[in-house]
């Protein structure tokens, strides 16, 4: 990889894990504050609608090849967040104050701080094996909190308001179904769409954290 493409990598990935750890900040600081999540979207729901829409950048990354991600997988975390954050979050005020929005939004930020940070440093060159264990370990845990209690609990609470409202309508006349009719269709498939890239990223967790043993052996 040329040092061109190394810089941006560099700089991309420290730019993404400051925003992410801005928004964990304004986050936890309401919930300090308050002692309440339902401020939770007001806090910090634009910078992270902001964070994840640039994202998108990773599907070219992998596209182009610089890096080995592939389009695939990325696009379908980035397809899938998306959707459930600009569409579902922010297109709907009445979900916004529940509990599900700080559970998502807090399990996002952590893995992303940790999955940026890990990118930054490897732009540089091998990183330390306590970043890489952090990286292939935590989304562990933090994936399925995100996704079970957090974007389908979400989902399936916004549904009355999707169908009182007939949400995109304009969007969907010209195709056989509803959007309600669409979300309930994704909430069924979801968990095996979740699956596929959780199974994936035990895959790599094996992979790079072989590599990185093999290397601190040598």
């Amino acid at each position: 990889m040329s040092r061109l493409f190394k810089l941006y990598l560099l700089s991309y990935n420290s730019l993404l894990a400051l925003g992410w750890t801005l928004s964990l900040f304004k986050i936890l600081s309401n919930f300090s504050l308050t002692k309440s999540v339902s401020g939770t979207y007001a806090s910090a729901g634009e910078l992270i609608c902001f964070l994840q829409t640039i994202a998108f950048l990773e599907v070219i990354h992998g596209a182009i090849g610089i890096v080995p991600s592939g389009v695939l997988f990325p696009l379908m975390q980035w397809g899938g967040r998306t959707h459930f954050l600009l569409a579902v979050v922010r297109g709907i005020n009445e979900v916004q104050k529940l509990p599900s929005v700080f559970i998502t939004f807090v399990a996002w930020s952590l893995s992303e701080v940790i999955r940026y940070l890990h990118y930054a440093i490897n732009s540089t060159g091998n990183p330390p094996y306590w970043i890489t264990y952090l990286r292939y370990t935590a989304f562990i845990v933090l994936y399925p909190i995100g996704v079970a209690p957090g974007e389908m609990w979400l989902m399936y609470q916004a549904l009355p308001f999707i169908k009182a409202k007939n949400l995109y309508a304009d969007f969907f006349a010209f195709l056989p179904f509803s959007y309600y009719t669409f979300v309930v269709i994704l909430l069924i498939f979801y968990p095996f769409l979740w699956l596929k890239l959780y199974l994936h990223l035990f895959k790599q967790r094996s992979s790079k954290l072989l590599n990185q043993h093999k290397k601190k052996k040598i």
